[in-house]
């Protein structure tokens, strides 16, 4: 179908913001039914890519964080933003290392739920305080804190409780900080952007990475454009929800606009 020519003038800003490699039949969907959404989404989505924080590439790295993480897992936005990293410089190596950062999210079964145990457990008096840790849990400690460049008292409960699992997890998050080519801070990046997004929240977790991110001489600029992008995922909802209204739509004969 021909679009309009209000379909149109909202079709050709995307594209000559965006990217003629950002248009799909998606898009063109989402224009033909509603122009003036289309119109506010992209203002939106821009707002990263009219400053000049983080540069276009590491752009493209965040988006992927924020895509592929456990907590979305929007592979739509995943191939379109590999593909893009890839026009912008990044190696395989380079994205490896952002898929990499993104796996260690399930740690967080572990961070929220150590501590509500202990709780459990002094309240029905089958704890009393912490206990003094042995020289194998004082080495691993000191292995996080070299090899991750920082401590924090979240992981106090579950090196005491469960330094098996804090060992494991210690190796399988180490990996991009040990074999990895990307800057510390943009490592940060990636932990602040599947933090932030919408559907993990993870507040204990965004603070401390901010922090890190500010140690590692991240400016605030750049951290917001990093919330900026992963603010962006609730066009999500549109994304795949409106290919289905147009496939109903049609097999209702109802007429699209």
């Amino acid at each position: 179908m021909t679009l309009t020519p209000r379909q149109q003038q909202s079709k050709d800003a995307f594209v000559e913001q965006r990217g003629e490699g950002a248009w799909s039949p998606l898009w063109e969907s989402i224009a033909k039914i509603d122009p003036e959404f289309l119109d506010a989404y992209r203002e939106l989505s821009m707002v990263p890519w009219r400053k000049t924080h983080l540069d276009a590439k590491t752009k493209e790295l965040i988006y992927i964080a924020v895509d592929a993480n456990a907590t979305h897992m929007y592979l739509p936005g995943v191939r379109q933003h590999i593909q893009a990293a890839f026009r912008h410089g990044a190696t395989v190596q380079e994205i490896m290392e952002v898929i990499e950062c993104a796996s260690t999210l399930g740690i967080h079964a572990m961070n929220i739920g150590v501590p509500i145990l202990v709780e459990v457990l002094e309240e029905q008096g089958l704890r009393t305080g912490p206990a003094e840790l042995d020289a194998h849990q004082e080495a691993l400690k000191a292995d996080f804190t070299r090899t991750r460049g920082y401590w924090h008292s979240f992981w106090d409960e579950m090196l005491e409780l469960d330094p098996e699992m804090f060992e494991a997890y210690t190796a399988f998050s180490s990996v991009p900080w040990r074999t990895g080519t990307l800057e510390p801070k943009v490592k940060e990046f990636v932990y602040i952007a599947f933090d932030t997004a919408a559907t993990h929240l993870y507040k204990p977790g965004l603070k401390l990475h901010i922090e890190n991110a500010i140690g590692y001489g991240a400016t605030p600029g750049e951290i917001l454009e990093v919330m900026e992008i992963a603010s962006v995922i609730g066009i999500h909802a549109a994304t795949t929800a409106v290919p289905i209204l147009v496939e109903e739509a049609e097999a209702a004969g109802q007429p699209l606009p």
